[in-house]
């Protein structure tokens, strides 16, 4: 069932079936960080401003099977209280219980005037984590309507995504439109336009390379999946991280004009104390012991006049191991780079869980013209590959 734009006309005294994605870091019970759910409350908003009943739906991590404590979303229900400034009822997770039972707590409550509820964490309940007819008609029976702004799972199979719409008149909330409003000024981009890939594994990013590569005019290389090309033209890479079956896609755009490597690097080893040593090498210097964990300042500098020709630019993945405050100099001043030219010469999209996260070590999100709530989501929307929870 295709996916509607959201009219009040058509949603208004409903009860919505909301997918979120409240898939945020907890520590705790805690919320470290709230960037995705923060993304969903235009939603939300609109639809109890349009008198509607609210049941949000969303996961937490990689339960293995049934219910887990530390993936119950318990602790999104008290934070969006709090913002939201309205009670949350939380509805607990129970091997046991039915749908229908579920259906009944909703209607008692709502006589009450409660309208806005919360289903734990739907990796609990079997049959999620694949395309379950079974799962999709429970969900489906619990609202009136569908409406999914979750972007960031919407490249996967998953019941709450894509069979819950076989069922029920569908509609993409805000934050899922104005994703893919953004993402499609990529695929029909302002040129130049300029890819900045990091990360550690080169087949996750191959898709978008090889999708976007005619139409880029650079592509900027970091992270560990560089160390791939390093190794193919004969550079030693130490210790360093290295995707053994990479041979295939480095082969297909080793030589590549378009493709700009690093020409320095940041290099950790050990002393014979057992003490981390870092050292700034050229590519060329690299020893046996070495560990690269971050580009160069002479790198730095090359990537930024890549940046500062752009008018379009895609961020995704870190330049190294940004998460050690030895080694996220690389990652920092791009990002840096990459927003300063945004919101005014260039498009700058970035999307990705770290690549947000060392985004938002450089304080200059705001300045970034989207910032994606999708990682894979938003890598296989611009490769071009099936979206169960939008096609």
């Amino acid at each position: 069932m295709k996916l509607q734009k959201l009219d009040k006309n058509k949603i208004k005294n409903k009860r919505v079936l909301l997918r979120c994605d409240f898939n945020v870091p907890i520590s705790a019970g805690k919320i470290r960080e709230d960037f995705k759910i923060k993304q969903s409350l235009k939603t939300i908003v609109f639809l109890l401003d349009n008198n509607c009943e609210v049941i949000l739906l969303s996961h937490l991590g990689q339960p293995k099977e049934g219910f887990d404590k530390k993936f119950s979303l318990k602790p999104i229900a008290l934070y969006l209280s709090k913002i939201l400034a309205r009670k949350i009822d939380f509805l607990p997770y129970d091997k046991y219980s039915k749908f229908v039972d579920i259906k009944k707590e909703i209607n008692t409550k709502s006589k009450n005037g409660q309208k806005i509820f919360l289903l734990d964490n739907i990796r609990f309940f079997d049959g999620e984590g694949r395309d379950c007819l079974r799962l999709g008609k429970s969900l489906a029976s619990l609202a009136d309507v569908y409406v999914n702004d979750a972007f960031a799972v919407s490249h996967r199979t998953n019941s709450s995504v894509s069979a819950v719409r076989r069922n029920k008149p569908s509609f993409a909330g805000f934050l899922l439109n104005k994703e893919l409003e953004n993402l499609e000024k990529i695929i029909k981009p302002k040129k130049p336009l300029v890819l900045v890939m990091g990360g550690a594994k080169i087949a996750s990013k191959a898709p978008i390379i090889k999708k976007l590569y005619d139409k880029s005019s650079y592509i900027l290389l970091g992270g560990a999946l560089v160390n791939n090309f390093l190794k193919a033209k004969g550079f030693n890479i130490g210790k360093s991280l290295f995707d053994d079956g990479s041979d295939k896609i480095v082969k297909t755009y080793l030589n590549s004009k378009k493709i700009i490597l690093p020409i320095d690097v940041v290099v950790g080893f050990k002393d014979s104390t057992g003490r981390m040593i870092k050292k700034i090498k050229s590519v060329s210097e690299v020893s046996d012991n070495d560990f690269i964990y971050d580009i160069g300042p002479e790198t730095i500098s090359l990537f930024s006049k890549y940046i500062k020709k752009a008018r379009t630019v895609v961020w995704n993945g870190p330049m190294g191991k940004f998460e050690d405050s030895n080694f996220k100099k690389g990652t920092v001043m791009i990002a840096s780079q990459i927003a300063t030219h945004a919101r005014g010469s260039a498009f700058g999209v970035v999307g990705g869980g770290e690549t947000v996260e060392a985004l938002n070590l450089s304080g200059m999100s705001s300045y970034m013209d989207w910032v994606s709530t999708g990682g894979g989501a938003m890598l296989d929307y611009l490769s071009g590959e099936k979206m169960p929870g939008i096609n």
